[in-house]
Formats: C-alpha cells, sequence, structure tokens
C-alpha cells in the first residue's frame, strides 16, 4: 500500500510538473504548387533583373517595389512614401525610412539607385520602358531623369523587375516579409524575414513547388501534399468548388492568349491570309468549352474592364466562310481535293508553335487545328516547354502564349514589348510606322483620357494589320484548403504571399 502510495504521488508530481511547461509550440508551413515557377515561365530563380524571375520574387514574399497595384490596378506607394514630377521628364521619389534589406543594410536612396542601375544595365525590357538618363540619390530621395515624358514611369516601376534588392547583399537580398532559404528551379524554400518592416510574417516556412502537370497538380491538392495550388487545369476546378474541405479565390485578369505571325513565312505576308486565320478562331466556343466560362472571347489585347478595353474596337469575329473567300482571293484554292488549299502546288501547311505549362494552350492548339481545317488550312502543332529555341530559330508561323497584357494598369506596356520593330517581344518581326508614331503620342501623353483613346486607336491598327490574334482573357484561380487565410488573387496576378498569409 506504501508503494502504491508513492507511486501515485510521483505519478501527481510529474502531472503537475508537465503541467506546467508551455506547449510546444506548431510550427505553421505553408506548403504550394504552381505551374507558374519554372524554366518556361522564364522565372526559374529570384535575379529580379533576369527576364520574368521579378515575378518569382514578389508573388513569394521576398521582394517589393516602390510602388504597388491596388485592386482597381492604380498605383499606390509601397517601399516609396511619396513623389513628385519636376517637370515632364522628372520624377522625385521620397523613400520610407525604416526599411532594411534581409542583409541587415538600410534601404535607402544610394542603395535603390544602384539596384535601378543594375535593372538598366541587365534587364532586356527595363531599359526601353523606363529610358532613364540619370538618377540622383541624396538620403532617401532618388530622383528620376527619362529621355521620355513620364506620364506612367510611376505604373513602370511596379513591375515586378523593379523589386528593389541590395546589390551589395550577395544572393537575392529583398525587403519582403520573407528570405530564401533554398533555391532550385523547381522548388523554393522561404522562411520569415523577422525584421521585416511591414509586420510579423504569419509563417515560420514555405515551400513553393514547381508542379508543371496539371492533373498531378490537383491530385497533390487532393492528397493533402499540398495547401494550396496555382494554375490548375479550369476542368479541374469542379473537384473543389463545392468541397468545405477547399476554397477559391478568382480573380479577372489581362492575362490573355494571342497568338503572333511570323513576318518572315511567305504566305502570312498576306494580310487576306492572315485575317483569314483571325477569322476562323471560335473565341465563344473556347472560352465556354474548352474553358468552361474560367474566361471571356478576347476582342483586343485588353479585356472590358479596363478603359481602353476590348469593347471599344472592331474585332474580326468567327466566320469560316469569309476565311475562305479571303484564301480564295489570296490565290489559295484546294486543287487537288484533300480538303487542304494549296498554291502552286504547295500545300498551305503552318506550323503552331506553343507550350505545356499554361494547361489550357495545348487545348487551344487541338481546337485551331479543327478550326483552320474547316478553312483548308491544315495546322502542325508543336506544343513544347523549349519552345524559345525554336522562336529563335524562325522554326514556327503562328507562336501561341499566355501573356498579361496590362500588368501596369496602362496600355503602353503591352505595346512596347510587343508592338514595336524593337520590342523585346515582338518575335514574328511586325512593324508599321502608323504603330510607331501612335505609341510615340502614347509615351508623352499625360492625360488619362486622351491615353485610352490613343491606346484605342492603337489596339484596332493591330487589329486592322491583322498583326496578332487574341483569344481570350483569362480569370485567375487559386485553390486552397480553408484553414488557408488571406491568400488571395490579385488581377495583377502577382501579389500572392503576404506577410498576411497564414494557415490554420
Amino acid at each position: 500500500m506504501k508503494f502504491l502510495t508513492a507511486l501515485l504521488i510521483s505519478a501527481a508530481l510529474l502531472t503537475s510538473a508537465c503541467g506546467n511547461e508551455a506547449p510546444a509550440k506548431t510550427e505553421k508551413v505553408f506548403r504550394y504548387g504552381t505551374t507558374a515557377y519554372g524554366i518556361a515561365t522564364e522565372n526559374a530563380g529570384m535575379d529580379v533583373h533576369e527576364s520574368y524571375q521579378g515575378w518569382s520574387a514578389i508573388r513569394y514574399g521576398v521582394g517589393e517595389t516602390l510602388f504597388k497595384f491596388n485592386g482597381a490596378m492604380q498605383p499606390e506607394p509601397w517601399l516609396a512614401q511619396k513623389y513628385e514630377f519636376l517637370d515632364d521628364y522628372t520624377v522625385k521619389i521620397t523613400l520610407r525610412d525604416d526599411v532594411y534589406f534581409t542583409s541587415g543594410n538600410k534601404m535607402t536612396g544610394d542603395a535603390v539607385k544602384a539596384c535601378l542601375l543594375d535593372l538598366l544595365a541587365r534587364h532586356n525590357r527595363a531599359k526601353g520602358d523606363l529610358a532613364i538618363t540619370a538618377i540622383t540619390a541624396e538620403g532617401q530621395t532618388v530622383t528620376i531623369t527619362s529621355g521620355n515624358k513620364v506620364p506612367v514611369l510611376i505604373n513602370y516601376l511596379c513591375d515586378p523587375y523593379g523589386c528593389i534588392v541590395d546589390m551589395s547583399g550577395g544572393n537575392i537580398s529583398g525587403t519582403g516579409p520573407y528570405m530564401v532559404q533554398s533555391l532550385t528551379q523547381k522548388e523554393v524554400v522561404l522562411v520569415p524575414n523577422k525584421n521585416y518592416w511591414g509586420g510579423v510574417p504569419g509563417l515560420d516556412k514555405i515551400t513553393v513547388s514547381s508542379i508543371t502537370d496539371g492533373n498531378t497538380l490537383a491530385l497533390a491538392l487532393q492528397n493533402g501534399e499540398i495547401d494550396a495550388a496555382q494554375g490548375l487545369p479550369y476542368a479541374s476546378l469542379a473537384l473543389f468548388k463545392d468541397n468545405p474541405a477547399y476554397k477559391i479565390s478568382t480573380a479577372d485578369t489581362s492575362r490573355t492568349f494571342q497568338a503572333a505571325f511570323n513576318f518572315n513565312t511567305p504566305a502570312l505576308q498576306d494580310e487576306r491570309v492572315r485575317r483569314a486565320i483571325a477569322l476562323c478562331m471560335d473565341r465563344d466556343t473556347f472560352a465556354r468549352v474548352q474553358l468552361l466560362g474560367n474566361g471571356a472571347p478576347a476582342a483586343s489585347p485588353f479585356p472590358p474592364y479596363l478603359p481602353f478595353g476590348g469593347d471599344k474596337v472592331n474585332s474580326p469575329g468567327y466566320d469560316i466562310e469569309q476565311a475562305k473567300a479571303l484564301l480564295a482571293a489570296a490565290g489559295w484554292a484546294d486543287t487537288d481535293g484533300d480538303g487542304y488549299v494549296d498554291k502552286n502546288g504547295a500545300p498551305l501547311t503552318l506550323r503552331w508553335l506553343t507550350y505545356t505549362a499554361r494547361q489550357e494552350l495545348p487545348l487551344l492548339a487541338e481546337a485551331a487545328q479543327s478550326w483552320l481545317k474547316q478553312a483548308g488550312i491544315r495546322l502542325k502543332i508543336n506544343a513544347t516547354d523549349g519552345y524559345y529555341d525554336y522562336l529563335r530559330r524562325g522554326d514556327w508561323d503562328i507562336y501561341v502564349k499566355a501573356f498579361v497584357t496590362a500588368p501596369t494598369g496602362d496600355a503602353q506596356y503591352y505595346f512596347t514589348a510587343h508592338a514595336l520593330a524593337d520590342s523585346a517581344y515582338n518575335n514574328g518581326g511586325y512593324r508599321s510606322e502608323a504603330i510607331e508614331n501612335l505609341v510615340q503620342q502614347l509615351r508623352s501623353e499625360f492625360d488619362p483620357a486622351k491615353r485610352s483613346e490613343l491606346a484605342v486607336q492603337i489596339s484596332q491598327q493591330l487589329l486592322d494589320d491583322s498583326a496578332f490574334i487574341y483569344i481570350a482573357h483569362l480569370k485567375m484561380p487559386l485553390v486552397m484548403k480553408t484553414g488557408v487565410q488571406n491568400f488571395t488573387a490579385h488581377p495583377c496576378d502577382y501579389y500572392e504571399v503576404t506577410k498576411d498569409l497564414t494557415v490554420n
């Protein structure tokens, strides 16, 4: 009995002692799977001055820009405190005084200047976009002078390539709520920036995994291998839509399925052939059937919710008979009865180049193959994530991609990136003096209403030239477990991980 009493007393004391200990903290880990990180999307890494890697830095909470977009796609201060235009070519930016890089160094005017100079030296789009001729720094201010008038310089500084990083900080040293622990082309591991100027980050660890196959991504979410997914095939959304274990955040975006023509292809130098191809695109059916309502038919580069959107242009519709008539007028006819048109003994066979990282692009290729066959055009599809090599060699006739046309909330970005003779993404060699002159006017116009008018005029000229085909504007869904909090889709398509993101 004495032994039993002693044992009970010992057990009680042990229980009491354990009860006085603080409970072990549960580590909050967010596991994120996405199709939008990888070599095919030019953002596998965090070197913000290399291609689209700045998108990864902002998406995953590592980098921040001087200004950011609100839900209406209007720029507002972020790392900056305020700005003022000194004249039509110069803007003075006052920086926050409480921001430190993850290197431990303070963000000063000199640090921002060093970052912007490296951006201009290395980035293929920023140099032309910003046209900066001088940067001066003094304390917590930076003054930027451009060779162009600067009506949208603040918008451009919202672009992810404008992430402010510490150039003396070695590996990526940003200002965001998270910092890189490890990085490969397939996975990013992030840990909190405990000195984040904006407050305490809500997670202890984040893993971002590149999962480029849509079905694999959906299965990973169902099996609990990840907590959230971006880039799920639209057909997979039904698995999660009415399931109480999941929730979906969706935003309309300006991400657009666009087809560019190779103007070095002899047949495509005839505008009638290009227009015929545009008339074969059954945009309504594609948006309804292949996109399952998660997108809308595109009339121009821009969705109608923008003040310069596609509802303000005259766009070619779907008309197979008119397409056939145009091909006939251009000298293309089915002389051998095989169902495809030919000219001087050569069939009209075109190479459609696209990639698979954006799940619905291969579906569009298959649909286009069927549509064009009705007009007598044979389409050979090359859907490969190694499409860069084909682009460089010119081994393509129609190149189709998904592109965010208004990530700066303004039309100029798209035109300068695609429509000018020296545009970084004018892959097909399109050139128009009218477009060159109109874009130059746009660059110098400060009045928002007049800028929208010019943007509509430029869009119409691109359509009249049959320079590009616009097929659909996409919605952006983020699918997550119900315990994920403050993970919200944004119209610009690149604010994802914030300090407020957490999991319960």
